[in-house]
């Protein structure tokens, strides 16, 4: 089993930055990759940024150049950087982390940027 605690969501103005966190623990050793989703009202949870266990990250192309997804291995914490946000990154942002078999998820933050 696999424990994912979210943490850094707000409401910030267009333009602003914010970082969430995720952090994970119990079995760590079976997690390949983590990623961040979101959820906006009324629509489907989509990828947001990818990173695996060698270290390679993925983006989906409306948030590339805006936000970045590292790790702190000696935490066990996965970060989501997010700048020049924009109202339509209001959502509520969900951790995941997937084993080969299993993909566990985290309580979800709610991120709103106003116009």
């Amino acid at each position: 089993q696999v424990q994912l605690v979210e943490s850094g969501g707000g409401l910030v103005q267009a333009g602003g930055s914010l970082r969430l966190s995720c952090a994970a623990s119990g079995s760590i050793s079976s997690i390949n990759a983590m990623a961040w989703y979101r959820q906006a009202p009324g629509k489907q949870r989509d990828l947001v940024a990818v990173i695996t266990r060698s270290g390679y990250t993925g983006y989906a192309d409306s948030v590339k150049g805006r936000f970045t997804i590292s790790r702190d291995a000696a935490k066990n914490t996965v970060h989501l950087q997010m700048s020049s946000l924009k109202p339509e990154d209001t959502a509520v942002y969900y951790c995941n982390a997937g084993g080969d078999y299993t993909a566990y998820w985290g309580q979800g933050t709610q991120v709103t940027v106003s116009s």
